[in-house]
């Protein structure tokens, strides 16, 4: 008011104008005594006569005191909307629109739409209230029916803006479609789903007792028949059967499950052949799991996205990543992103196909959808990188989950100084080593062990030999893992003495000694002269021949030929092609001399 009086009467001092002021306000105290405070704001109070004030002078006050008490109503209903943004209900529709994978500005709109709706629905059931309490005259209107004595009063309901809608997570339920959906699935409910299953008496009780007692190797389909025969199931009759028999008979349950699925009178749908090819898979029965969603296939039955979610993991546990990429792609086609245990599987799986930068482009697609990943998935990744000599991207990986939370421990710098003696690498190896003893973690047998075949890389035997001596001045005992690398090095310089010594204290520690100690050990014999303990190593390592890597083959093979068992290398020659390993030119060129020379010898 003292901007407008100032510009309407700019000759006019600011005592002048003070003066002007506590007429204007007394007059409108008068005016608000009389009428109340609703009697100020509206349309119609512009024009309220007044002998002491012209019209104008009135509309300005009326236009002031409405700029007022709108900003005060703002500020009340923004005090109101933060605790309806802070109610349970919208948080929880907040939690489920982040799990279904909405994010960023949409989701904040969506929160505030939806603290809007709470704030209106809680403000027309207030007037209602008000209403009930005759304390809002405005909101009420009134018809006068009749006239004269005996009038009768009729009110009406406060008005509502809008259409009364119904919403879950935002879903528009007052939408009519939503009737004849409703209409449709109690329709069919009724059709497919009676209340209670029939009674079983008689002949169909004693059919139903074989069934449960069936055992291994009987064929379930003629009690299956003739249950059928007697009872004339419905859906619910075959979903007791199966119930019962999942507590009495369970090893029998999977395979009559699946016959089940194929009757007619079942109406099998999506969720069942789901709910049955999960329960396989669970069992580890991948082949019996994979037949069931081939079935489902054939069937006609399309796939829904728990299925999906299903072949993923069956997939991934059967080793096929190729084929569970293909079901995540299926799975995004639905409109759905995988969760974080689509995500596990699906890295698992590249883990141990050999394909761990694969598995990396998953878990930085899971940090970009703010999905956290666990720490089980950065060590598998770690230790990936980390057998394959990989130093740079074990370096990323280690940051990434120093960045995520996890601090270094003692298997990540293990598996930092297994990549970078890998590689041949042996300074930063060791410098790896020396900072995880800082940082308070004591090197065990097996972070010694990487870093003795570290130097045994380089073949710097003193720098090895004082690294034990140092350790075991602090306490550290070697043990197999350690002694392990000894023999294979010392073997590889041909001290077979001081390698038996060491041999000795592998026995003395009462622990199985590891596979690779058998290819050292053949080595080692084969060039001592040593045939009967050499062939007893080379028998041990072709019993488990399935755990030979390429590496390992040819130096077996090229120890082999050169210690003149020229019958023995050909024959692992044969099994290294067999596994799919590709020799190398130098061994092939080994093995075809040696050929020539075994021809030239027969003639």
């Amino acid at each position: 008011m003292r901007k407008k009086l100032s510009e309407c009467y700019p000759e006019c001092d600011k005592s002048t104008i003070d003066g002007m002021l506590v007429i204007i306000v007394g007059a409108v105290v008068s005016e608000m005594e009389k009428g109340g405070l609703e009697q100020m704001t509206g349309p119609a109070a512009s024009k309220m006569p007044s002998q002491d004030f012209s019209e104008d002078l009135w509309r300005t006050v009326w236009e002031v005191s409405n700029v007022v008490l709108q900003d005060m109503e703002k500020e009340k209903k923004k005090e109101k909307m933060k605790g309806f943004l802070q109610s349970e209900e919208v948080k929880e529709m907040y939690r489920f629109a982040g799990q279904v994978g909405i994010r960023g500005d949409m989701l904040r709109e969506l929160r505030f739409k939806w603290a809007r709706e709470k704030m209106e629905e809680s403000e027309f059931y207030e007037s209602l209230e008000s209403f009930q309490k005759g304390e809002s005259q405005e909101e009420s209107r009134e018809e006068i029916v009749g006239g004269g004595e005996g009038e009768e009063r009729v009110t009406s309901l406060p008005k509502r803006h809008g259409k009364i809608k119904y919403k879950i997570y935002g879903l528009d339920l007052s939408d009519p479609k939503w009737a004849e959906v409703a209409d449709k699935i109690h329709g069919n409910s009724e059709v497919m789903s009676p209340k209670e299953p029939k009674p079983v008496s008689g002949k169909c009780k004693v059919v139903a007792e074989k069934i449960m007692s069936l055992k291994e190797g009987d064929d379930p389909a003629p009690l299956l028949g003739e249950w059928v025969e007697l009872l004339q199931p419905s859906r619910i009759d075959w979903i007791a059967l199966l119930d019962r028999l999942k507590e009495e008979n369970s090893h029998r349950y999977f395979e009559i499950a699946e016959l089940v699925l194929g009757e007619e009178s079942f109406q099998a749908n999506t969720r069942d052949y789901s709910k049955l090819i999960d329960a396989l898979v669970k069992q580890n029965r991948l082949e019996d799991s994979e037949r069931i969603l081939n079935k489902m296939n054939q069937n006609g039955i399309l796939p829904d996205v728990i299925t999906y979610s299903i072949e993923v993991h069956m997939y991934c546990k059967s080793g096929n990543p190729d084929k569970a990429q293909a079901a995540l792609e299926n799975l995004r086609a639905q409109g759905l992103q995988p969760d974080i245990k689509v995500y596990n599987s699906m890295i698992m799986a590249y883990v141990k196909a050999g394909k761990p930068t694969l598995g990396e482009t998953l878990m930085r697609e899971m940090e970009t959808r703010d999905l956290k990943p666990t720490k089980e998935i950065y060590m598998a990744l770690l230790s990936a990188f980390a057998k394959a000599g990989k130093t740079a991207d074990a370096d990323r990986i280690s940051s990434t989950m120093q960045f995520a939370g996890f601090e270094p421990s003692l298997e990540s710098c293990t598996l930092m100084v297994e990549a970078y003696g890998r590689a041949g690498d042996v300074d930063r190896a060791r410098g790896n080593f020396d900072q995880m003893i800082k940082i308070g973690h004591k090197p065990d047998d097996r972070c010694t062990a990487s870093m003795l075949s570290a130097y045994e890389k380089r073949n710097s035997l003193d720098e090895g030999l004082n690294l034990l001596l140092e350790l075991e001045k602090d306490g550290f005992t070697p043990g197999v893992a350690t002694y392990t690398v000894l023999v294979d090095w010392l073997s590889k310089l041909e001290l077979f003495d001081e390698a038996e010594q060491v041999l000795e204290k592998i026995g003395e520690t009462g622990e199985a000694p590891p596979f690779e100690l058998q290819i050292s050990l053949c080595d080692m014999y084969v060039k001592a002269g040593a045939e009967k303990k050499a062939l007893q190593a080379l028998g041990v390592i072709e019993s488990k021949i399935e755990k030979l890597e390429s590496d390992d083959f040819e130096r077996i093979i090229r120890s082999l030929r050169s210690g003149g068992f020229l019958q023995d290398a050909r024959r692992l020659y044969g099994m290294m092609e067999a596994r799919g390993f590709m020799p190398s030119g130098s061994l092939k060129i080994d093995m075809m001399a040696s050929q020539v020379v075994k021809s030239e010898r027969e003639r």
